[in-house]
């Protein structure tokens, strides 16, 4: 059990788990660059000792791999699992008292524990920290792993309080160094509902940011929680430590953070913040968020500053996603009944891409076998905290024999085989989408489409990329990625208008041809090398570059009552002029990196570097 992030770092080297980079490392791109490479290879978690204009070390990759962080919270996992457990089903512990005392008194273990006075904090400027820019199109440098803490105006104090991720703006665009900092956060997080109360109250937010400390706070900042754990009561829980803080200045100052930063937002004030490379595998743009009016910084003599990189998928928020998973264990099934399994597919960037298995108990055998209970789950998916974010979901029920949602052409031709796509697609337009996903119409806003099947095979799929997918004008090279679901390349994109009409194009002359039942899916790209170089990348392009409501069209498409069908399902995942920006590396910093990689560098020892 870890008292500080110092205890944590020295417990991983020790045991084979840590690589300190001794040389002097750039903030500007490089730090970021040799975690990339480190993470991509399953490298070890780093230490940056000396780091460019600053006077405190650096942390990355801590989370890198699900066993590292096993291997971190090998202590408390067992117990965590059986509080979590209990939280979702109050009756186990009626049933079983005597085997879930433990967990009960670990729970009571785990409460904040109040103190009169923080020891061991210096104040210090912003600008002492590493100022660490990730990408080379970002605005600025970002504090990637806060805990940003505030308490309800209406009912002050740490059990009402909010612990949340919400990445950290420190210089660039219009921010004061030292003075000003960009907070990026949505108004229906915890922290915005805080704001919220505060602004009908005509006073500012108070704002406090923990950094570093135990791993377990970290990670607390980030876990969904059963109602009534509180985020610091799960912190001092996964710690194996009782959360220990205190107030100056009427700030909450987290005793075993290696820093915290305090201040004041103000109703109705705020700033561009952005760009900055996110977990989708493009830049989010830059936009107008809340402004932190920084009170004052603190920082502990021995300090490390914990940092991730976020970019395309899998990156270190996978193995967070993993975790949260392990820890939560079946806590989808009992929030939503019906659900045998919801996966959030990473290489889609996680938010975009759902793939569910449900019951189907509704229609009698002798009936005609069609989804219905598995609309009803579906609706509840899509209207459940993080799975709202999602624009796809693909979703069934078994029968013959048991699927397994990760894996994923397996998944995704068992539905092929059975969709009926004259009834089984159910779009939800003009409604939310995440904040960080520019396929849509604006800013939050986009479409849903459910795609549920069920029933007996109905079809047998393709084995060969059909001939005909190249007949149409404009339209070349065309490939079968899995059974059932073809690429071809199309025109440059210019505009939606023309894009309708060059897909027309397309499911006009598969309809001329007599047809193509077996390829229900069908992908216009725009680089049928890349779609087709590996599954990562189909998944990645397909459901990051479209819009359902906007992007797909179909071969003898129709309405019946205000309901779309087709024959073919053909969707637009070419590049739009809307879209944001991928995320592209700096050649030459990757080539400046290498002399850590090499013979005598602190990282010359790790395996699958190229």
């Amino acid at each position: 059990m870890y008292r500080n992030l110092a205890e944590c770092v020295k417990d991983l080297e020790n045991n084979g788990h840590l690589a300190r980079i001794t040389e002097e490392v750039d903030p500007y791109l490089e730090m970021a660059a040799i975690h990339l490479n480190v993470h991509e290879a399953g490298g070890p978690a780093l230490l940056f000792e000396n780091v460019k204009g600053s006077d405190y070390p650096a942390l990355s990759n801590l989370f890198g791999t699900v066993e590292r962080s096993r291997f971190i919270f090998r202590r408390t996992w067992g117990k965590v699992q059986n509080v979590v457990s209990l939280r979702n089903d109050p009756m186990k512990a009626l049933k079983h008292p005597f085997q879930n005392m433990s967990s009960g008194v670990a729970a009571a273990n785990a409460l904040p524990a109040k103190k009169k006075k923080a020891p061991g904090f210096q104040e210090i400027q912003l600008s002492s920290l590493p100022f660490i820019q990730h990408w080379p199109e970002d605005g600025g440098s970002f504090i990637t792993l806060p805990q940003v803490y505030t308490e309800d105006p209406e009912k002050p104090g740490i059990m009402n309080s909010n612990l949340g991720m919400y990445r950290i703006q420190l210089d660039g665009n219009e921010y004061r160094v030292n003075e000003e900092a960009g907070l990026h956060y949505q108004i229906h997080r915890g922290i915005g509902i805080h704001q919220e109360k505060a602004t009908k109250r005509g006073e500012p937010l108070k704002v406090s940011i923990f950094i570093g400390g135990p791993p377990a706070h970290t990670l607390a900042a980030v876990m969904p929680l059963p109602e009534g754990l509180s985020e610091m009561t799960f912190a001092g829980l996964l710690a194996g430590r009782r959360f220990r803080y205190s107030y100056i200045d009427g700030f909450c100052i987290s005793h075993d953070a290696d820093f915290v930063i305090t201040g004041e937002v103000y109703p109705g004030e705020t700033k561009p913040e952005g760009p900055f490379g996110d977990h989708l595998g493009y830049y989010s743009l830059t936009h107008e968020f809340p402004v932190l009016h920084i009170h004052k910084v603190w920082a502990k003599q021995d300090g490390i500053l914990p940092f991730t990189v976020v970019g395309r998928p899998p990156q270190e928020d996978t193995s967070f996603g993993s975790i949260i998973h392990e820890m939560t264990g079946d806590a989808v099934k009992q929030e939503i009944p019906g659900v045998k399994e919801v996966h959030a597919v990473d290489a889609a960037g996680v938010h975009p891409l759902l793939f569910a298995i449900g019951s189907e108990r509704y229609i009698p055998f002798q009936e005609v076998q069609k989804p219905t209970e598995l609309l009803t789950i579906a609706n509840r998916i899509l209207g459940t905290g993080q799975l709202s974010l999602a624009k796809y979901l693909f979703i069934t029920a078994e029968q013959e024999r048991e699927l397994d949602t990760h894996q994923e052409v397996d998944f995704l031709t068992y539905i092929l085989e059975r969709i009926d796509l004259h009834r089984d697609l159910h779009f939800q337009t003009k409604t939310t989408i995440d904040t960080l996903d520019y396929s849509g119409e604006a800013l939050n806003r986009g479409s849903k489409v459910i795609i549920a099947a069920y029933g007996d095979k109905i079809r047998e799929l393709c084995s060969e990329t059909p001939s005909v997918l190249d007949q149409a004008e404009g339209f070349t090279r065309p490939a079968l990625m899995m059974p059932g679901a073809a690429v071809v390349e199309g025109p440059a994109f210019t505009d939606e208008k023309t894009a309708g009409q060059e897909c027309q194009t397309l499911a006009d002359t598969i309809q001329a041809d007599g047809g193509l039942s077996s390829c229900p899916m069908i992908i216009v790209c725009d680089d049928r090398d890349f779609f087709t170089a590996s599954l990562r990348n189909f998944l990645w392009a397909v459901f990051t570059r479209s819009n359902p409501s906007h992007d797909i069209h179909g071969v003898n498409s129709f309405y019946d009552n205000k309901h779309w069908g087709c024959d073919n399902m053909i969707i637009d995942a070419r590049i739009k002029p809307h879209h944001a920006p991928p995320l592209v590396s700096d050649p030459e910093v990757e080539k400046n990196i290498q002399r850590l990689f090499e013979k005598g560098g602190s990282l010359s020892g790790i395996k699958g570097i190229q």
